[in-house]
């Protein structure tokens, strides 16, 4: 599922695999002298946990809106010349991307500046929610938002 208001701007959802280059090549401008790719990939290890994988779920309409809503925002407080994210949906792997961010801006101090706010908000106002499936067979699920996660066994 795929949202854009702008040429300049785009979010999406998938159930597959994130196709980091396609999402680096739409943000290219003659206008940027930096170009920014954050992946925010499964990692392993998780405090003293083991982790075997994550699931992601979430509220499509508006995990959709949300992020458009926080691209504009970016858009307005940076000189950004193209914003695009795109975040997972369902079983995430060990080493899999979860989320992409990237964007073009002239220079390298509002394209840093803009992909650390973004990849911070969408984090803590998108909502898509996470579950950690752990190595030991519980599960938890957590959100930076929330103050408190629910550990299950699966």
């Amino acid at each position: 599922m795929e949202h854009s208001t702008e040429e300049t701007i785009r979010v999406s959802l998938t159930e597959n695999a994130i196709d980091t280059e396609a999402i680096l090549a739409s943000v290219a401008s003659p206008r940027a002298g930096a170009v920014l790719l954050f992946v925010g990939t499964t990692r392993e290890v998780t405090g003293d946990r083991v982790t075997e994988s994550l699931d992601y779920s979430g509220y499509q309409e508006m995990a959709l809106e949300e992020m458009q809503r926080l691209a504009d925002r970016a858009a307005a407080r940076w000189p950004l010349s193209r914003v695009a994210m795109e975040h997972r949906l369902g079983h995430v792997a060990i080493g899999e991307a979860s989320v992409a961010i990237a964007l073009s801006a002239p220079h390298r101090k509002e394209a840093f500046e803009a992909g650390e706010w973004l990849i911070d908000q969408l984090k803590e106002s998108v909502p898509i929610w996470k579950r950690e499936n752990w190595a030991d067979g519980t599960c938890e699920w957590v959100h930076p938002g929330l103050s408190s996660s629910t550990e299950t066994s699966h």
